[in-house]
């Protein structure tokens, strides 16, 4: 559905049925029959790029309020990379702002020790697992909190952040982003920032890097790299996508994508759950069962688009347009209404065990596979 749709239908309070469905976040549970695939409950959970709360459109602030705590608690996710990465502005700079955010993440990890768990090594996944918490992995989705000082990387280690996607978009000291007219790959900096990630333990992430940058990512690095939240091109040709070749590449150096649950994996309307299993399954099909995931770039709290959404998401929206780091299809609603519940991994369990995929395979599409990936990273 195009933005200026439905600013119109909900100006009219006429909402269309699957609409209201999409939105109401306790329907999954109160209409769900026997699971296709019953191991769900059982499973490593990985949501390769998420949040508890919404951040792509903001819908709460933090504290997490009482219904947010609820839907992660039954949730069934493990852990979430979590973007703790700020922009600068008039307040402080990229730096300062991602410190303060880091601080603010860190303050609610103490405040919720039965809901949260931090992570920072592969046994605090297993820990968040057994003890049914959710594990966050704090992540960058841009470099430029890093700058031009490499030595910021090991302060953010300390910190606690485990993956950092060298850009956002557009260009940057490292490298250049997927809406850059020119790909000049990673700068010698570039290069640098990969070489100590990889001293380090940190994972790096592709995801919004342009073509260029991507392979150079992937090659310049001696461990796997994750492409943490993106598509197939091949399936439908997207900037934020990545392309067959990269795919394998990316695949036979050990690394994994995380499929995404946004309107980027379909021309038009709002992307449905068999879009996100055509991206699933080409993956599969070109990079291999331990080489796919998802990353949802979602919050696990379901996006509400009733009330004042149409006014927030048009601010957002022109935020990031003025800002130069808005990609094509942006001006649809950025979810997958199918999918809009927090168990919507548990579903798309289920499709996959309905399209005949095996265990084996969902519990490593689930989470196994960004499990092994960051066992082979992570210091």
């Amino acid at each position: 559905m195009r933005r200026r749709d439905f600013v119109r239908l909900a100006g009219t309070a006429a909402l269309a049925p699957g609409l209201t469905r999409a939105i109401d976040s306790d329907l999954f549970v109160r209409t769900r029959t026997a699971p296709s695939w019953p191991g769900y409950d059982d499973a490593l959970v990985i949501d390769a790029l998420a949040g508890p709360i919404q951040f792509n459109i903001p819908q709460q602030t933090l504290p997490l309020e009482d219904a947010a705590l609820d839907h992660i608690r039954r949730s069934g996710i493990t852990a979430v990379n979590l973007t703790v990465n700020a922009r600068a502005n008039e307040g402080g700079s990229a730096f300062e702002n991602t410190q303060a955010r880091i601080a603010d993440w860190t303050s609610e990890l103490r405040a919720q020790p039965a809901v949260l768990t931090g992570v920072r090594a592969i046994d605090d996944v297993r820990d968040a697992k057994a003890t049914g918490r959710l594990g966050l992995i704090l992540g960058f989705q841009d470099g430029v909190p890093v700058e031009d000082d490499l030595q910021r990387i090991s302060e953010f280690y300390d910190l606690g952040i485990r993956i950092i996607q060298l850009t956002y978009n557009v260009e940057n000291k490292i490298g250049t982003g997927c809406l850059a007219s020119d790909d000049g790959g990673l700068s010698e900096l570039g290069i640098e920032a990969v070489a100590r990630m990889d001293r380090v333990g940190m994972l790096i992430d592709l995801s919004h890097c342009g073509p260029r940058t991507t392979n150079d990512g992937i090659l310049f690095s001696d461990r796997p790299v994750s492409i943490t939240h993106s598509g197939c091109k091949t399936i439908f040709d997207h900037p934020r996508s990545k392309d067959d070749t990269t795919l394998r590449r990316l695949a036979d150096r050990g690394g994994v994508v995380g499929i995404y649950l946004m309107p980027f994996l379909n021309p038009n309307g709002a992307p449905s759950l068999e879009d996100v299993l055509r991206h699933i399954e080409h993956a599969l099909d070109v990079c291999g069962e331990d080489h796919v995931g998802i990353g949802s770039d979602q919050g696990i709290v379901p996006l509400d688009v009733s009330g004042d959404f149409p006014s927030r998401f048009e601010a957002v929206s022109r935020d990031r347009t003025a800002a130069g780091i808005a990609a094509p299809r942006e001006d649809t609603i950025p979810y997958v209404p199918d999918l809009n519940h927090p168990r919507r991994l548990d579903t798309i369990a289920d499709r996959m065990a309905a399209h005949g995929h095996a265990s084996r395979v969902i519990e490593k599409v689930l989470g196994a596979n960004f499990m092994r990936l960051f066992g082979e990273v992570w210091r």
